[in-house]
């Protein structure tokens, strides 16, 4: 069950605001371009993201219906800044459940458990 809604506009409000100076350029903090799957218009969204080998890994913690994942998703590809460095990453796939698990941050894994967040977008290095 991912995170309540409510707490998703309180992030953006409030949270995105406060960190958004770090992201692109403090792990874990990360930002992803994308491109709106109606309107066409570029958007920009601070979240957290991990590596794994080439490709990254994004937590879902509002699941994978979150406008931003499903505009990934339809567009297969988005750019991602991470430690000061813009990456093309492709082929995004959304994992649940145990897959997913597996690819989470070990320190994390239980907190996100308890707190219900099952789903991971998984990003591939385009080469």
């Amino acid at each position: 069950m991912p995170l309540p809604r409510t707490l998703a506009y309180f992030n953006r409000q409030v949270t995105n605001r406060v960190f958004s100076p770090l992201a692109g350029r403090v792990p874990p903090f990360a930002i992803v371009e994308h491109v709106g799957r109606r309107s066409g218009r570029r958007y920009r969204t601070v979240l957290w993201a991990f590596p794994r080998h080439r490709d990254m890994v994004v937590i879902l913690t509002y699941g994978p219906s979150a406008d931003w994942v499903r505009n990934v998703v339809a567009a297969g590809s988005c750019r991602v800044k991470w430690i000061g460095r813009w990456r093309r990453l492709t082929a995004p796939e959304v994992l649940e459940g145990p897959a997913a698990t597996r690819l989470m941050p070990r320190v994390l894994r239980v907190p996100l458990r308890l707190a219900g967040v099952q789903s991971v977008l998984h990003l591939r290095q385009a080469d």
